[in-house]
């Protein structure tokens, strides 16, 4: 794995090169597949858990009544305020479009409470991504299964979030979301390496 991805960096491939050097990852620890113990990539799995259910991702990973959330770490189930429904093109096509409001912008999110902004479009994640509602076996299974993940084998999570990366995306945002907003626990580095770590081991999931 870490050799193909150092390839496609090299070749400019997604041009994943900037993606590491402007926000500072590194590639080199990433470890190569199958060399992880399962129970090592369990403990990473419960990093990447607590990453992906925290309310800077699980907000947005919400089921198919296309409701965005308003969660924090202390009311975590609080609805979207303003009675937003992003439809079932989860982009808010059929109302009030998620861009009336969150601007596609690398610009600093600064203001506090002002809707936040990534350089990429504002969009609710697919209803078979949902992570409400949903137990971390349950979460586990849904991400390493590729009808349910964006189609993405073991290379293809770790590539996600340096692509997301490279145009400052939501997994990026949500570890530096600005004034007024928790940040995921840990860091971009740490959410990769552990990504790495999981896939590397096989992707081995909790029972329960």
């Amino acid at each position: 794995m870490r050799s193909a991805l150092l390839i496609a960096a090299i070749l400019g491939y997604g041009t994943l090169a900037y993606a590491e050097a402007e926000r500072g990852l590194d590639l080199s620890a990433l470890p190569e597949p199958g060399s992880v113990a399962p129970a090592d990539g369990l403990v990473a799995w419960q990093r990447i858990h607590d990453v992906v259910t925290h309310p800077r991702c699980l907000n947005c990973h919400v089921g198919a009544d296309n409701v965005p959330l308003w969660g924090t770490i202390d009311t975590p189930d609080s609805s979207h305020g303003m009675a937003i429904n992003a439809g079932d093109s989860r982009i808010g096509a059929e109302g009030l479009s998620c861009r009336a409001c969150h601007q596609t912008s690398t610009r600093p999110n600064t203001v506090p409470h002002a809707p936040p902004h990534t350089g990429m479009d504002w969009q609710l994640a697919p209803v078979e991504f949902q992570w409400t509602q949903r137990t971390g076996a349950d979460i586990c299974e849904q991400l390493r299964d590729p009808v349910r993940n964006g189609g993405r084998d073991a290379e293809g999570l770790v590539e996600h979030i340096l692509h997301d990366a490279e145009l400052i995306g939501f997994i990026t945002w949500s570890f530096d979301p600005g004034a007024g907003r928790a940040p995921a626990p840990g860091s971009l580095q740490a959410h990769l390496e552990d990504m790495a770590i999981w896939t590397a081991a096989g992707m081995p999931c909790p029972t329960e």
